[in-house]
């Protein structure tokens, strides 16, 4: 019994309590055996992880700050702010997410095992990109949780995962990050070709194309392959991406937190490409005094984040700024929030009032695709092209200034002299009056050009760290480009500081995953 067919069963709600070797061999869905296109189209809607790494990482990065210790916090919640191991099992610790999402890959691998016996047709080439994609996204989910970010000069040093490709064959070791990523590539240029749209009742709970396209954008990105990541997201945005884009003055005048909550994850919403449900506090998080301790709060959204002096702007302040997202903030001093990841309960027990919190999280979206697009162009050097996209970003973003008929605008003349202009943060933050968007970056892998090209991702980034908040994509962010940050914790004198390559940005593995033989995550003291 090979060791890490322990980490797959660990999923089931039988929780080590079967054995290794009865779950690989019983199918995840229990049908009898997969022999229809509908059975498979059926199995592979459960293929998608129903735990998500949003809190964990959202809760590692610069997003949210130490209201102090007056106010309540959850363990884990303490423990990614620290960049501590997280030992609890709750929703959105990672022994929850690995489970979730191997899971999920288990369930694609039988489909995909199944549909090898079948006649093939164009469906059964729409279900297996379908599959395909199931898979590579789970262990990019899982990459971005618990690996180092992609150096290319480190990759063949630094760990991978298991990548079970073989429905029942379990893989016990975790090869490199190069083999990791060249795995997922694999997977993805497999997929593309045989995408099909037409069988998909709800498309974008599914690998429809335009997410698909979506996925392999982002990918490529964080690959460094950019004119790939260009070229997938030119299939996604189109020849006028500010058609395709959300439009955020439509919100304004919405009636409440509900409505905003409603529309931002409306099928209908030509911007968002997919959802995935999860079982997860994540919506809860920004809201509840059980998490008001360590929090995206009033001193970060006036400095660093929706509130701070940028290009859209006129200094620092709530009515200083064009942005309409600065106008569509609730909550309180300790936590505010744009209601863009609202929870939706499910009631277990009606009489005690006992379920399961869940979250619809748009990980796929036109918005994000054209911030992809942007890096890879202002990487590439093709400012013209960058600049455009940030203007779409603009234009649907902000309302006009005060006393003009005009939304914001960049040049490349501007944004130098805005950034330029700006305090670079200190490594470590002591005074909230040194905060702002502008942090020391050591990129991992690759170089940037001082002057323009560094002074255009500076705004990038901060346009990807608004319009991903919440969702955890910043601290991907943090660990690509080597982004200098710091945590203050509430009587402790000096805060917690997270450096360039910090090997903390790798989430240490589940306990039970590590007792069953797998490599844990390496230390600086180990």
């Amino acid at each position: 019994m090979k060791k890490i067919n322990l980490l797959l069963a660990a999923a089931s709600s039988m929780l080590f309590l079967a054995s290794c070797d009865s779950y690989l061999d019983k199918l995840p869905d229990d049908r009898a055996e997969l022999n229809t296109i509908e059975k498979v189209q059926n199995l592979l809607s459960t293929a998608y992880p129903d735990h998500s790494p949003d809190f964990g990482l959202e809760m590692s990065s610069d997003n949210v700050t130490d209201n102090g210790r007056a106010f309540v916090a959850q363990p884990s919640q303490e423990r990614y702010y620290r960049w501590e191991t997280v030992e609890t099992t709750g929703n959105d610790d990672p022994r929850s997410i690995w489970s979730s999402t191997y899971t999920a890959i288990g369930t694609a691998n039988e489909a995909l095992a199944a549909l090898d016996k079948l006649p093939q047709t164009e469906q059964t080439k729409g279900l297996r990109a379908e599959g395909l994609l199931c898979r590579a996204y789970c262990m990019f989910q899982l990459a971005n949780t618990f690996c180092m970010a992609w150096n290319p000069d480190k990759a063949n040093e630094y760990l991978g995962l298991p990548y079970p490709k073989v429905a029942g064959v379990s893989v016990d070791t975790r090869g490199t990050l190069a083999e990791l990523y060249a795995n997922i590539n694999a997977d993805i240029e497999a997929a593309l070709p045989l995408l099909n749209d037409s069988y998909l009742g709800v498309p974008k709970y599914h690998f429809n194309a335009r997410a698909a396209y979506a996925f392999a954008a982002r990918f490529n990105l964080y690959y460094m392959n950019y004119d790939k990541a260009i070229e997938y997201a030119n299939k996604v945005l189109g020849s006028n991406a500010k058609a395709v884009v959300r439009d955020y003055s439509s919100y304004i005048g919405l009636a409440g937190v509900a409505d905003i909550a409603n529309k931002y994850v409306q099928s209908g919403e030509n911007a968002n490409l997919m959802f995935v449900t999860s079982v997860s506090q994540a919506g809860r998080a920004p809201t509840s005094g059980s998490y008001r301790r360590f929090a995206h709060n009033y001193t970060l959204t006036l400095h660093e984040t929706y509130w701070a002096s940028m290009p859209w702007s006129d200094g620092e302040g709530s009515k200083n700024t064009t942005l309409y997202l600065a106008r569509l903030l609730y909550g309180n001093t300790q936590q505010i929030r744009f209601p863009k990841l609202s929870e939706f309960f499910e009631v277990r027990d009606k009489i005690s009032g006992t379920g399961l919190p869940h979250i619809v999280d748009a990980v796929f979206t036109t918005d994000e695709t054209l911030l992809v697009r942007a890096e890879a162009y202002a990487l590439k050097k093709d400012y013209t092209k960058a600049l455009a996209d940030m203007n779409v970003w603009a234009q649907t973003n902000c309302a006009e200034k005060r006393g003009s008929d005009l939304r914001p605008t960049f040049t490349e003349t501007s944004i130098n002299n805005f950034v330029n202009a700006v305090d670079t943060v200190p490594a470590v933050v002591l005074s909230d009056l040194a905060r702002g968007f502008k942090k020391q970056m050591v990129p991992q892998g690759f170089t940037l050009e001082a002057g323009t090209q560094t002074n255009m991702l500076y705004i990038i980034l901060q346009m990807r760290r608004i319009e991903t908040m919440f969702q955890g994509l910043r601290f991907i962010d943090v660990k690509r480009y080597g982004i200098k940050i710091s945590h203050t914790v509430d009587g402790e004198k000096t805060p917690l500081a997270f450096e360039p390559g910090d090997l903390r940005g790798a989430i240490q593995l589940p306990q039970d995953v590590i007792t069953a033989g797998l490599q844990p995550n390496p230390r600086k003291d180990n």
